[in-house]
């Protein structure tokens, strides 16, 4: 049975950690603000009824003025949760990694 178009649409990743890299501010040449940031997860997740170390360093962007007040005073080692929808980005070599692209950041503490 086929999926819907809405099920392959759904691209959805809510994950919450540490800022272990400082945030870099930038801008676009069309004047949209960034901030990037690496975000280190740790936990232990349920799997086949056994616990599993679970580990995740992954980059953040978040893109816009509307998360500017957001990103303003992030910093490392501050804990953050972030939602948002997974992206591929391809670096100056080639290679590509998996990028969170924000639509949400919230400060834990």
């Amino acid at each position: 049975m086929a999926d819907s178009p809405s099920e392959l649409a759904l691209n959805l990743v809510e994950i919450g950690g540490i800022i272990c890299k400082a945030p870099k501010f930038s801008q676009s040449p069309a004047g949209v603000p960034h901030c990037i940031f690496v975000l280190e997860h740790r936990s232990i997740q349920l799997e086949a009824q056994l616990n599993r170390q679970s580990y995740v360093r992954i980059q953040v962007v978040a893109s816009g003025k509307e998360h500017q007040p957001a990103t303003e005073y992030l910093q490392v080692e501050q804990q953050v949760r972030v939602r948002g929808f997974l992206n591929r980005h391809q670096g100056r070599n080639g290679l590509s990694q998996l990028v969170l692209h924000a639509q949400q950041i919230e400060r834990i503490n």
